[in-house]
């Protein structure tokens, strides 16, 4: 047998006993993986990873239950209805804070990838994040990441978050609904759905978290966005199982990095384009900075995130966070080392 035809027997066994590429056999070996709102680019690392099947190349045989929005997945993990989650970072601290050992594994997005878009009949007497107040704030459920962003932004301009009325209307086709039926003011929320009704000449786009330059306008600095997180208690029971996870989603961010809009959107599935390709491919392009390119955040980030939250959430106020403990890295660490 040549040492092709080894390696290849080699790595078909790993696979057959539940053993990721590289590294010890998966104590779990099926997983169900929570996310709020699949289709969103915020969350292109979990589709690529899927499609592209690094999750299965890792011995992994991955359940994924697509929720209305992030806070739907953090309560379906603390239930535990769900063995982990892509979310938005920002929900470690949170729970941190409430005494939930909770934790983030990789960083998926660096930044936000967010956008708050005004209905364009109100643009005109718009001047500032003050303005909002009294609107009706379409967001992709209530405390999720899209209505931390929003409410940051108006705490920036002075005003609490009891001052507007934030709506659920999901991530996808609803979200777009709601702002062309006049049933919301204003949207916070992921591309493609944002490009589409920018396109349509349906909103003015007022906060843009998609590039460096606009999340460093925003937020001061880099603000980290989805991530993979945990708890703690599965961490310690599940740690090859872990770093497989963490192995897959590392290997999609290299990918990432190096794919063509084209690319991307020959590996997603079609509904995700909107009815729209080239809209979907302009969506992809606004959003290529927003992904991680080493899985690592970092302290600078972990600070902007609690000083967002900080700004408007009173039940941190006085909450003692230490923050080195919202993120593991030793995972990506060993990922990168490809051993």
């Amino acid at each position: 047998m040549n040492t092709t035809k080894i390696a290849f027997a080699v790595f078909a066994l790993a696979l057959a006993l539940g053993a990721p590429a590289h590294g010890q056999a998966v104590e779990k070996k099926q997983l169900t993986l929570a996310v709020g709102g699949k289709s969103a680019l915020y969350y292109l690392p979990l589709t690529i990873c899927e499609r592209l099947g690094y999750f299965k190349e890792q011995g992994l045989d991955v359940t994924i239950n697509d929720f209305r929005g992030g806070a739907q997945s953090l309560q379906a993990l603390v239930g535990g209805s769900v063995d982990v989650v892509t979310g938005a970072y920002e929900h470690t601290i949170r729970m941190q804070a409430k005494g939930q050992d909770i934790k983030a594994v990789i960083e998926l997005g660096r930044f936000p990838g967010i956008v708050v878009g005004l209905r364009t009949d109100k643009a005109a007497s718009y001047k500032s994040a003050a303005d909002l107040k009294g609107m009706k704030i379409g967001v992709s459920a209530p405390g999720s990441s899209t209505n931390f962003f929003v409410m940051y932004l108006m705490s920036k301009a002075g005003l609490k978050p009891t001052d507007a009325a934030y709506i659920g209307v999901g991530i996808g086709p609803s979200a777009v609904a709601a702002i062309k039926k006049g049933e919301i003011d204003v949207l916070a929320n992921l591309d493609p759905m944002i490009t589409k009704l920018e396109q349509d000449g349906d909103i003015k786009i007022i906060a843009d978290s998609r590039t460096e330059e606009g999340t460093r306008a925003i937020f001061g600095g880099s603000n980290p966005a989805a991530v993979l997180y945990v708890r703690q208690d599965f961490i310690d029971k599940n740690p090859a199982t872990v770093q497989a996870l963490v192995n897959a989603f590392y290997k999609t961010l290299q990918w990432l990095d190096k794919a063509t809009p084209e690319d991307i959107a020959a590996t997603v599935p079609e509904d995700y384009f909107l009815g729209d390709k080239a809209l979907y491919l302009a969506a992809v392009r606004a959003n290529k900075p927003v992904y991680s390119r080493t899985g690592v955040i970092p302290a600078a980030g972990m600070k902007s995130a609690a000083d967002m939250l900080l700004a408007f959430d009173d039940e941190l106020k006085g909450a003692n966070v230490d923050l080195a403990k919202t993120f593991d890295g030793r995972f990506v660490a060993k990922a990168a080392t490809g051993r």
